[in-house]
């Protein structure tokens, strides 16, 4: 486990509920965690459980009803709007189970979209995503479009889109849900390194217990609340 003097992330007392015809479901109840610069933390539980509920949470993309989020002792559920926003598109990377590329761009165009979003130049958008896809093993396909792309060239480019930033914590909604053992087991190893190299704070939600036992620390999210495995 990395040596933690004071958490990158700090998550206290979250709570979310959803309304339903039968009345309002509690997801989380009181969650508590705390993530150090460079560790890497796995979050396992059975289906429906509040696992993506509660990285959304992490990742600003949804509000808790209660409790504290602080990202390098900052408050981010205190920011406004704008500035939350500002503050996920250069703080945090996600990756998601089904990649979500554009399948009209190819994949240094895909990577390079935050960039040119930020806004950068088109020049050093695209030699930035270059670089990434290269450092992931991808500068032989970064001229391909996604539907000619395999699953898990396809969640590499995933990856390298959540890392154009430069960003200081990678949230991970089961990346390697739709992959086979061994292509799910390189891309631990990339998130793995990433992690190690970058000293990139990483969550990620898995139902892979292996990969799970990759990971710094293992926490179960059970019953609303987090335990430790």
């Amino acid at each position: 486990m990395s040596e933690r003097i004071e958490p990158f992330l700090s998550a206290s007392g979250i709570t979310k509920s959803y309304q339903t015809a039968a009345g309002p479901v509690r997801v989380l109840q009181g969650i508590d965690l705390d993530v150090g610069e460079g560790e890497m933390v796995a979050i396992t539980g059975a289906s429906g459980v509040g696992k993506s509920t509660l990285l959304h949470v992490l990742g600003t993309l949804d509000r808790p009803d209660a409790g504290s989020l602080y990202f390098a002792g900052e408050d981010v559920l205190a920011l406004s709007e704008a500035r939350r926003c500002e503050f996920r598109n250069r703080t945090l990377g996600f990756v998601f189970q089904f990649h979500h590329l554009l399948p009209e761009f190819s994949a240094l165009e895909n990577v390079a979209m935050p960039l040119l979003i930020a806004p950068r130049s088109p020049g050093e958008a695209h030699e930035r995503a270059r670089a990434l896809l290269d450092e992931l093993g991808l500068a032989e396909r970064a001229d391909h479009r996604p539907g000619a792309l395999s699953g898990g060239e396809q969640q590499r480019v995933a990856v390298a889109r959540a890392l154009a930033m430069s960003p200081r914590a990678l949230l991970a909604d089961e990346p390697t849900g739709n992959l086979d053992r061994a292509t799910g087991q390189r891309l631990h190893e990339v998130l793995r390194s990433l992690s190690e190299e970058r000293r990139l704070s990483v969550v990620v939600v898995t139902h892979n217990e292996e990969l799970a036992g990759g990971c710094d620390r293992v926490l179960r999210l059970e019953g609303g609340r987090l335990s430790t495995v």
